[in-house]
């Protein structure tokens, strides 16, 4: 199946699938105007820095003080629109577009689901495994774990394991979409390919796996957030004593 330009076929999916191609029509709304991912991740792109813009935009939704957590919980939320994306190309189309930074552009004050808008549809190949790891570990969640590390001191492991939750919960929910509208070929590919991603020496390490079910070895930190708790997949069963 074709790319279409404007990926209709992810829209049915929801937010953190669907992926705006388009400008906006809202008055005063230039997504031109947005940073594009590649300047977020880099460490001297010119004029306000969007990495910290959204993790500041994090931590005030979130009410905490601590970067480090926001910082966490924002990676976390990005890695998912960036797995969503990508699996339900691969699972619905069989193709990938071209998913580039540059090419990606991000509404760094937007609540999530992340706001982000590709400038251009242009197809990239197959929507296999290798494509996918590409695509999002090596092209977006490599330079995004650095950039977070340097400039927050998130530690890797935490943000890999945040990035092996993102996919989990991307493959889980794009095979629940499946299985409503009846698209049993959907369901069969995405755990394929999810399972091959998850054989990846950067996600092997993250979880275990048993179906759709995902246990992480590592803490996305929401415990420390005010009135959070232990999400669903976390290696804690109950929040380690918060200050």
């Amino acid at each position: 199946m074709d790319l279409d330009p404007e990926l209709a076929a992810l829209r049915p999916l929801g937010g953190f699938f669907a992926l705006r191609t388009t400008p906006r029509t809202k008055e005063n709304s230039d997504p031109a105007r947005l940073p594009t991912l590649e300047e977020a991740y880099a460490p001297d792109a010119p004029g306000p820095d969007p990495l910290a813009v959204r993790v500041r935009a994090v931590g005030e939704r979130l009410r905490t003080a601590e970067a480090r957590v926001a910082a966490s919980i924002g990676q976390q939320g990005l890695a998912a629109r960036l797995w969503s994306v990508a699996l339900g190309c691969a699972a619905l189309y069989g193709r990938l577009p071209d998913l580039r930074p540059g090419l990606l552009r991000w509404d760094t004050a937007a609540a999530a689901p992340d706001d982000l808008w590709l400038t251009e549809v242009r197809e990239e190949g197959p929507g296999d495994a290798a494509a996918l790891a590409d695509a999002v570990l090596h092209g977006h969640l490599g330079p995004l774990e650095k950039a977070l590390r340097d400039r927050y001191g998130v530690a890797a492991g935490l943000l890999r394991g945040n990035a092996g939750s993102a996919l989990a919960g991307a493959a889980r929910e794009l095979e629940r979409w499946a299985r409503a509208q009846g698209r049993t070929d959907v369901p069969t590919r995405t755990r394929a390919l999810t399972a091959e991603l998850f054989d990846h020496p950067l996600l092997r390490p993250t979880g275990t796996r048993t179906a759709t079910a995902f246990r992480r070895r590592s803490c996305c930190l929401y415990y420390r957030v005010p009135g959070g708790g232990v999400c669903g997949d976390c290696c804690f069963t109950r929040p380690p004593n918060a200050p």
